[in-house]
């Protein structure tokens, strides 16, 4: 049996118990292992802290207490394509060459950056902006960071494979490498590590910086790992290297 005719042939409590059990795994474990990385690089002389104030003193918690709400809604509205699956609304593909695979996790990746886009820029406007303070309140981010919003923000960033599902049937395991490549990337981001200085804001290694300076400049830079968003829609923080504050 495949990997999608078996998650089709879960019942409703098993996905949402698989899903917290998957989304709080990959969480904790990839927060550990970001957080031993930069440890790790700081002994050996490799990149730099971008930021070195120390944490507010009720910052952990806070992250830890948002973070686990965010791991429930994503977890069990694991439910939500499951349900689509149920209706005939989407549907997997039973087999994929090595190469489809591999396309449709790029062209999932670019969707994420776009998806990521348009929910970011729109959780700074006025009328949403009071349910993206709480992931603001950590002007220095730790990687606990990554998941530490309001469940308004969770739900707009978590519906990202409704609608690649709809238009494609894609293979089990192409959507399933989404939460894990953008958790990776995401980590990354709220690193507060810059691990290749020496390279632009644009570079598609300055993910780190880039998100650094949205943190410290809330006013741009709503993409998420790549900087292309930002620089169609003229919403790049224009700020060298050279000039990013480490305080």
């Amino acid at each position: 049996m495949d990997a999608g005719t078996w998650f089709t042939q879960l019942n409703a409590w098993q996905v949402m118990a698989l899903g917290l059990v998957f989304f709080g795994g990959i969480y904790v474990l990839g927060a550990l292992a970001m957080l031993g990385l930069t440890r790790s690089l700081a002994r050996v002389g490799i990149g730099r802290p971008l930021d070195t104030r120390p944490l507010k003193p009720d910052q952990l918690q806070r992250e830890w207490r948002q973070s686990f709400h965010s791991v429930l809604i994503f977890g069990t509205g694991m439910i939500v394509p499951w349900g689509f699956l149920q209706l005939g609304w989407a549907h997997l593909s039973p087999t994929a060459s090595t190469g489809r695979i591999a396309l449709e996790i790029v062209a999932l990746l670019i969707w994420n950056d776009v998806h990521f886009w348009i929910n970011h820029r729109l959780l700074h406007t006025r009328r949403l902006v009071r349910y993206h303070g709480d992931h603001h309140r950590s002007v220095v981010t730790t990687p606990w960071s990554t998941y530490s919003f309001h469940p308004i923000e969770a739900l707009m960033l978590g519906n990202i494979i409704l609608l690649p599902m709809v238009v494609h049937d894609f293979y089990f395991w192409s959507l399933a490498s989404v939460p894990v490549l953008s958790l990776i990337l995401n980590l990354i981001g709220h690193s507060n590590w810059d691990f290749f200085p020496k390279v632009s804001n644009t570079h598609p290694l300055a993910a780190s910086r880039r998100h650094h300076l949205h943190h410290a400049r809330p006013a741009g830079n709503y993409g998420f790992a790549l900087a292309f968003m930002d620089q169609i829609m003229g919403t790049r923080v224009k700020t060298d290297s050279s000039q990013t504050p480490s305080h």
